[in-house]
């Protein structure tokens, strides 16, 4: 009985897991037509909005989890500080190129990017952290940088946009496990950090009246604040539901949110996407699958097996 009872657990706790990362994904998979709506607006005022009102919906959940002590004794390290403003720096970096893409037509470029950066993550840790890579993950990695080779014959330039979004996000993934803090603490902590300067700005962009929190129509005001709630609640989402969850399914399920915004781009947005760009995505597709494939493969053989 003992034994059902923890089996039931665990599986209550998957689909908790399960529906909440979903619910991150699907978020991130639709954050294009918000990024949309504030595509008139200038990208430091949206970024430093999307800083701002994300620390009270971080500080309020932080609270809501009973993780308060954690985080005071992370304002009281030096280091840990430090590297959470590193982290801070290059996930802001990622949002400000996110923004810019969408407002400037360039979405298919954004899929492109987050398509790529599991790839991108797995050729970093065997880089930096030493991790081997087995001949489907080398494969994978191999047919992504043929696609981004055609991209690049064809345009004439490398894709930048695609690559800055998964090297960025990468490097941020990276040295965000040097944080020896929850997702959430260090969520809250980037983002306090981010606010000092955030704030600043908003501050002289209303005093010199240059601003569109104030300035503005009410509409604006609405969208600059909702830049809080659509930044912060699915990041939150996804902390909390990879802690309930097998690496191995995170991994599957991350490619929902690139796959939204694809088709968004293509079929509601209406950006071209020729035949060097499906040959390009039918690469990235089939190397994404052979990783896929390799994880899961990993993953059952790491399964411990049952008892005969």
């Amino acid at each position: 009985m003992a034994t059902e009872a923890i089996a039931l657990d665990a599986d209550s706790k998957a689909r908790r897991g399960f529906l909440l990362a979903l619910g991150a994904y699907l978020l991130w998979g639709l954050l294009p037509f918000y990024m949309k709506a504030v595509a008139h607006l200038p990208l430091a005022e949206v970024i430093a909005h999307r800083i701002v009102w994300s620390v009270p919906i971080a500080a309020a959940v932080l609270v809501w989890a009973g993780r308060t002590a954690d985080f005071k004794a992370a304002l009281r390290s030096p280091r840990t500080i430090a590297m959470a403003a590193l982290t801070a720096a290059l996930i802001s970096v990622n949002w400000g190129i996110y923004v810019w893409a969408i407002a400037a037509d360039r979405t298919v470029e954004t899929a492109l990017g987050y398509y790529i950066n599991p790839l991108v993550s797995v050729v970093v840790g065997a880089l930096l952290l030493g991790e081997r890579l087995d001949r489907l993950q080398i494969a994978a990695v191999v047919l992504a940088a043929v696609a981004v080779a055609v991209l690049t014959i064809e345009g004439g330039k490398l894709p930048w946009v695609s690559l800055a979004l998964a090297f960025s996000f990468a490097a941020y993934g990276f040295f965000r496990k040097t944080l020896p803090i929850g997702p959430s603490q260090g969520f809250l902590l980037e983002v306090l950090l981010l606010s000092v300067p955030a704030l600043g700005y908003i501050v002289y962009l209303i005093a010199t009246g240059q601003d569109h929190i104030v300035s503005s129509s009410g509409a604006d005001t609405a969208l600059l604040i909702g830049c809080g709630p659509v930044t912060s609640i699915p990041l939150l989402l996804f902390a909390f539901g990879a802690k309930l969850l097998r690496l191995s399914t995170i991994g599957i399920m991350q490619y929902i949110a690139p796959t939204m915004v694809f088709l968004i781009a293509v079929l509601i947005f209406d950006e071209p996407f020729g035949t060097t760009q499906a040959i390009a995505f039918a690469l990235i597709w089939a190397a994404l699958a052979v990783y896929s494939w390799s994880m899961l493969t990993t993953a059952r053989r790491a399964a411990p097996q049952p008892a005969r």
